[in-house]
């Protein structure tokens, strides 16, 4: 984390790596005084980079993908390449937005309630809401029904259903495993794997 406006709510999920450190910049120089806010139960993942110097704001229940950059300025003058920050236009997520793997998202743009960004995207301009839009440049490529949507919140509700239902895949997940097998990982490794 770098700078001093950054902000995150209630019940973020942050999950980072040791090759993809979550990057959160508010650059503060000159006149620009970037700001960071990030929304409750949000879920942000490694690599995920997000560069402020004007204002960065991001809904409830939002979601963002591995390696995903979003930024409010071009950081360099386009004419004046030594000039820091460059223009600037404030980028908004409304709540529950999803932002696909590697996407980029650029300075100016609102993403509408409950629209996906596709893996690898690079969003230029505005998306309206219940909208899928992918591409370099992202174009729509489906709209979605005004239907109700289970959001985060709505996922991280009710913690001792949500505890005893992970309890329950690990159980699942790991019910083969035996005090015997893991001793035989140990002697004889499998060398295939």
């Amino acid at each position: 984390m770098f700078g001093g406006n950054v902000f995150v709510d209630d019940y973020p999920t942050l999950i980072g790596a040791k090759d993809a450190h979550i990057q959160l910049t508010s650059w503060e120089i000159g006149e620009h005084k970037g700001k960071i806010k990030i929304g409750k139960f949000c879920l942000i993942t490694p690599g995920v980079r997000i560069m402020s110097a004007e204002n960065i704001t991001i809904g409830d229940s939002c979601m963002i993908a591995h390696g995903a950059y979003i930024s409010d300025a071009d950081w360099h003058g386009i004419y004046d390449r030594a000039k820091p920050v460059g223009n600037t236009k404030p980028v908004v997520f409304e709540d529950n937005v999803w932002i696909g793997d590697s996407a980029i998202i650029c300075k100016g743009v609102t993403i509408g309630k409950n629209s996906i960004i596709g893996a690898g995207a690079v969003v230029t301009k505005n998306v309206p809401p219940n909208s899928i839009y992918a591409g370099n440049p992202a174009k729509l490529v489906k709209t979605l029904d005004d239907a109700e949507f289970n959001t985060r919140a709505n996922f991280l509700e009710n913690p001792a259903k949500l505890a005893k239902e992970f309890d329950a895949l690990d159980k699942y997940s790991l019910g083969k495993n035996t005090l015997l097998s893991w001793l035989r990982s140990i002697v004889m490794p499998d060398k295939n794997n």
